[in-house]
């Protein structure tokens, strides 16, 4: 079993109801543990509760930190 800790999130709200989050997490199992990057994308429910739709996970690794963040700002 694989267990997630968010160590730390921000989010940017942008059209009527939806949210990017960015986060760093922690998946802690039997195995050891890993960190690493989540760049998800939501909306709120109309209780204001967050409803998480779409997720990627980046390594923690700098160079593809570096690729990422470059190429986003190139398109």
């Amino acid at each position: 079993m694989v267990e997630f800790e968010t160590i730390r999130a921000e989010e940017i709200k942008f059209g009527n109801n939806k949210f990017l989050e960015i986060a760093r997490k922690k998946a802690i199992s039997e195995q050891g543990e890993n960190e690493f990057i989540s760049i998800s994308r939501g909306f709120f429910m109309p209780d204001g509760a967050k409803k998480f739709k779409r997720s990627i996970a980046i390594p923690d690794d700098p160079e593809v930190k570096e690729f990422v963040s470059k190429k986003i700002l190139e398109f």
